[in-house]
């Protein structure tokens, strides 16, 4: 019997041991790990983010091929300007040419750089002025809370398209102006967003315990908060480069935006709306590069939402 006793407890300690290497072996579990996972079967999210990427390395690489192939995004020949203007899209001009003879390829793609960098740059501005007053509310409360939030509703009063523009008849237009109108003038729905999350963050034990601990206020929202509440603005910035693009194009076609012959998908569109009938290449593809651009960052930013969704992770 005490040999039995012996083989059965030396079985389960075979089996403790097994069941311990095993999880130790195991690969640690964190929020972003997870996220990664759920993102990459995502098929519609890691399409909008090769897409993103395809869209940054053309742009970024435009000068060592694209003048050399297709020619200069500005400059025009008026020489054989007339033969070569407003041809339909073939193996020598893949898009087109526009009214002045100049490749519409060539534009889009240079294009695309004016566009990603507002896009971004934008986006930039009004996430950290955003998550600088979203902080300053939630954590601090009382009369702060009061007097960034009712400054938030002033601004989100105005339309925003409009207040933007508003914005640019006072500073003038330009690219640099633009980026910081749009990117000023969007940080009120950002704080909303982050003040939100830090309510629903800053209640919980493990905050209490560092305060009760004597960490610092910064300590607190660096090391506790700011790391639980940031799931939140990635996906909205995410979201927000596509509307930042739309708002860039939208003012660019009103004149408000950038200033030619720098290349724009708003401008083109609005040189190519007089030919929309006989010649549409004019106008369709500047608008495929904003449709597919503003999408996939649309369907990245929905992806990382489902992504970041702590409901979903996995047993």
């Amino acid at each position: 019997m005490k040999e039995e006793n012996n083989a059965l407890t030396e079985a389960a300690e075979a089996v403790e041991d097994a069941q311990a290497s095993t999880f130790a072996a195991r690969p640690s579990r964190t929020l972003w790990g997870d996220a990664w996972g759920r993102l990459k079967r995502n098929k519609l999210a890691i399409a909008g983010a090769i897409w993103i990427i395809f869209m940054v390395l053309v742009a970024l690489t435009a000068d060592l091929w694209v003048p050399g192939t297709l020619g200069s995004p500005i400059e025009t020949d008026s020489t054989i300007m007339s033969s070569v203007s407003r041809l339909p899209p073939s193996l020598e001009h893949p898009f087109g040419t526009d009214t002045l003879g100049r490749d519409v390829l060539c534009r889009v793609i240079y294009g695309a750089r004016i566009s990603l960098a507002v896009g971004v740059l934008a986006t930039a501005i009004s996430t950290v002025l955003g998550l600088i007053a979203g902080a300053l509310a939630a954590y601090n409360g009382g009369w702060w809370d009061t007097l960034i939030m009712r400054t938030a509703d002033v601004f989100l009063a105005f339309p925003y398209t409009l207040f933007v523009i508003a914005m640019l008849a006072v500073i003038g237009p330009g690219i640099q102006n633009v980026f910081i109108a749009i990117g000023v003038l969007g940080w009120p729905s950002i704080a909303r967003v982050f003040r939100s999350a830090i309510l629903s963050v800053k209640e919980n034990d493990y905050v209490d315990a560092a305060r009760a601990m004597g960490a610092s206020d910064a300590r607190i929202i660096m090391r506790h908060i700011f790391p639980n509440s940031v799931a939140s603005i990635v996906v909205y910035s995410t979201m927000n480069i596509g509307g930042a693009i739309l708002t860039e194009s939208a003012l660019s076609f009103l004149g408000m935006g950038v200033v030619p012959p720098d290349p724009s998908w708003g401008i083109m569109i609005q040189d190519g709306q007089t030919y929309l009938a006989t010649q549409p290449w004019l106008m369709i593809m500047p608008g495929i590069a904003i449709l597919t651009t503003v999408l996939a960052f649309t369907l990245l930013g929905d992806g990382l939402r489902d992504a970041l969704d702590v409901k979903m992770k996995d047993a």
